[in-house]
């Protein structure tokens, strides 16, 4: 029991490794800048989440950071909000 808890963790570790690395550079700016903006709403965790929930839904071609896009598309911002289990 105690191997398939270990094998499970491991794979669940590395898909989290792939998605992280799957982020591009622009990706990572900009849910870095919405964190920033965001910082001290809620656990790092959950901004984290919830900044790269909005980024995933932005267009790659989005010239507007995420916290200027959020404002124009609040179906999007509650979709992540309840997503990252933020308020």
């Amino acid at each position: 029991m105690k191997i398939l808890l270990s094998a499970t963790a491991v794979a669940f570790a590395l898909l989290a490794a792939q998605a992280a690395s799957a982020q591009s550079a622009d990706d990572t700016k900009w849910i870095g800048q919405c964190m920033v903006d965001n910082a001290g709403g809620a656990a790092d965790a959950v901004v984290r989440k919830y900044c790269t929930c909005m980024n995933n839904k932005m267009d790659n071609n989005e010239t507007r950071t995420i916290t200027q896009w959020e404002k124009a598309n609040p179906q999007a911002r509650a979709a992540c909000d309840k997503e990252a289990g933020w308020r």
